[in-house]
């Protein structure tokens, strides 16, 4: 399709993505759109994922049209750079407690009124990197090392708010999972703290004392957890002087451990094929499901497109305004309403390893990522310019087997929002960035990609000099 812009135009400066071209006073300038490619791909097993968040799920959760699911975490700890001991001992810590906080929307899937029991054990060493989700804990616990044993649910527990620190900040409300522990756990880091605080440096020389912890699903189906935060607190009491006269006892908390980014952790996950799944990944079905079940790998037409595009413009001025990528969906029928992954990503696949253990970000060269949007129902990818540049420039617009290849598959994102500089023009605004990008475990999600029904879109700009 072209679109004529405008003809005749005085003292415009073209350019194109190659050369760099001068003013021109007497030129027709279009500009055109072409969408008339094929998107090909089908479905690959992806159940071997590598962990790259603290996100941990937990349960057991059967969904028609879905299938079954059943998470268990592993995690290191991150101890306290600096535990309280002023005017305290050992004996002064009363309980102790492993929290657990779940998203107080979206923080579950399945049947909040399924009564379940989760059971703590305590790591016996190290946990290897990299760890992946077919990860076997046995030789890493002793079925004999029980720490705790709580029923739960993901109504159990209770709300917590925290507070923003800036007005321009959300609130995030949780629900919270309280697990008791034996008090001699605290007791023994509060000693190991006492005799030797270097050992609280880091993770590593911190697994000496206390390596971590495996949780797991004992008890009960019905649901899965998203734990967004998991931390190991103490509750301690002393006396304290109150109006410089009376000395009372009082009581306090502090978080001893957490699981952080910086420690190791893994979701133990294994996802069992539902049979009307599985007859759409048969039939050739581009199907997407998380967490560990199936990507897509995409046969994307950039030859073509560069080759439509060169002999399109020819020798005139040109330049590739955008290239994008639409992906409609639609979302199998299930039980518990499974909903699509909120995020895919993109990326070459001889790359996709590399990316995910690398922990990177989206380059909108060999790696995109888009945001599923519920009106249209669909994906769209943009920013794909520079990857068609980079082949038109680098490449003498020859594409190798590498740039036609790409795996989709589904992923977290994380974002962080940030108040920009006030001034006059941007008084009270935020922006956000993506920080980290990784293997989707936050909860069971599936989705069908409408291949046949794709559209990739180039729109570029062509100036033809009179």
């Amino acid at each position: 399709m072209v679109i004529l812009a405008a003809a005749v135009l005085l003292g415009l400066h073209s350019c194109t993505d190659e050369t760099i071209g001068v003013s021109i006073t007497d030129s027709v300038s279009s500009i055109i759109e072409d969408s008339s490619f094929v998107i090909t791909g089908h479905s690959v097993p992806n159940q071997r994922v590598q962990m790259r968040t603290t996100t941990k799920m937990l349960g057991d959760l059967s969904a028609g049209g879905f299938g079954r699911v059943t998470a268990s975490a592993v995690t290191m700890w991150m101890p306290a750079a600096a535990i309280d001991t002023a005017r305290l001992t050992a004996q002064s810590i009363d309980s102790c407690r492993l929290i657990l906080r779940m998203p107080y929307t979206g923080g579950y899937t399945g049947n909040s009124q399924s009564p379940m029991r989760l059971e703590v054990y305590r790591l016996n060493r190290e946990l290897p990197t990299p760890i992946y989700s077919d990860f076997d804990p046995t030789d890493y616990y002793d079925s004999s090392d029980l720490l705790a044993s709580e029923s739960y649910s993901p109504t159990s527990g209770w709300i917590e708010t925290s507070v923003p620190l800036t007005t321009l900040a959300d609130q995030d409300t949780v629900r919270v999972i309280s697990v008791p522990m034996p008090v001699d756990v605290a007791r023994h880091v509060f000693n190991a703290y006492v005799a030797d605080p270097s050992k609280f440096v880091s993770p590593k020389s911190f697994a000496d004392i206390f390596p971590g912890i495996y949780i797991t699903n004992s008890y009960g189906s019905g649901h899965v957890l998203n734990i967004s935060a998991t931390e190991f607190n103490v509750y301690f009491h002393r006396h304290v002087v109150v109006n410089d006269t009376t000395e009372v006892d009082s009581s306090f908390v502090q978080t001893y451990l957490a699981s952080t980014p910086e420690v190791v952790s893994n979701n133990i996950i294994h996802y069992e094929i539902d049979d009307a799944v599985k007859q759409m990944v048969d039939a050739g079905e581009a199907i997407i499901a998380a967490p560990a079940g199936y990507e897509v790998q995409l046969r994307f037409p950039i030859q073509e497109i560069i080759d439509k595009y060169q002999a399109n413009v020819g020798n005139n001025q040109s330049i590739i305004n955008t290239l994008t990528l639409e992906l409609p969906a639609s979302v199998p029928e299930t039980e518990y309403n499974i909903q699509p992954p909120t995020y895919l990503l993109m990326v070459k696949t001889s790359k996709k390893d590399n990316f995910i253990n690398g922990d990177s970000l989206a380059n909108n060269k060999d790696s995109f990522y888009a945001v599923y949007n519920e009106a249209e129902k669909s994906y769209i990818f943009t920013g794909l310019r520079e990857y068609v540049l980079n082949i038109i420039n680098n490449q003498g617009g020859i594409a190798t087997e590498d740039d036609f290849n790409f795996t989709i598959t589904p992923v977290d994102v994380t974002n962080y929002t940030y108040p920009q500089t006030y001034s006059y023009y941007s008084y009270g605004t935020t922006n956000t960035v993506v920080t980290k990008i990784s293997p989707m475990v936050s909860r069971p999600a599936i989705v069908r990609l409408l291949l046949d029904k794709a559209k990739v879109n180039i729109s570029y700009s062509k100036q033809i000099v009179n």
